[in-house]
């Protein structure tokens, strides 16, 4: 599950101002489901500080 290679396309991340590669939900739902990394845009709605997600 891990080793899973996706191919990234436009859109799926950007650089922030730190030169880090930021990935969009457009990424994360290509995924399909959550790593629990606690991702700036993670639609899955999970919070790492409490390690649980939010109710829809």
């Amino acid at each position: 599950m891990y080793n899973k290679r996706i191919p990234l396309e436009e859109g799926d991340y950007y650089e922030n101002e730190e030169g880090y590669r930021v990935f969009t939900e457009q990424f994360h739902l290509k995924r399909g489901s959550c790593c629990k990394s606690g991702c700036k845009h993670c639609p899955y709605g999970y919070d790492k500080k409490t390690d649980s997600f939010k109710e829809k």
